[in-house]
């Protein structure tokens, strides 16, 4: 029986947490992504952009609320961090 790796709101919210970020009990995918940009500064979006590409890249199977959540929100906002800080 073949296993997939499955990224779900709760998973999102582990490894935000793991980096740091203040992501409370219950979040949505949608609240986690709109609490971590809040204050975003450079070591914390290198962290937040990390993440993002590993999970994008790993073959997980992610629940299209937290594909939803990263495309919407994490993406667009790194990219104009990263525009408007170098």
């Amino acid at each position: 029986m073949m296993h997939a790796d499955l990224i779900d709101q709760d998973d999102l919210r582990e490894r935000l947490l793991a980096l740091g970020f203040e992501v409370p009990s219950g979040a949505s995918a949608e609240q986690a992504c709109e609490r971590v940009l809040m204050g975003l500064n450079e070591s914390r979006a290198a962290a937040l952009r990390s993440l993002v590409e590993q999970m994008l890249a790993s073959g997980a199977v992610m629940l299209p609320a937290v594909r939803e959540a990263i495309a919407r929100q994490l993406l667009p906002a790194l990219a104009e961090y990263k525009q408007s800080h170098g």
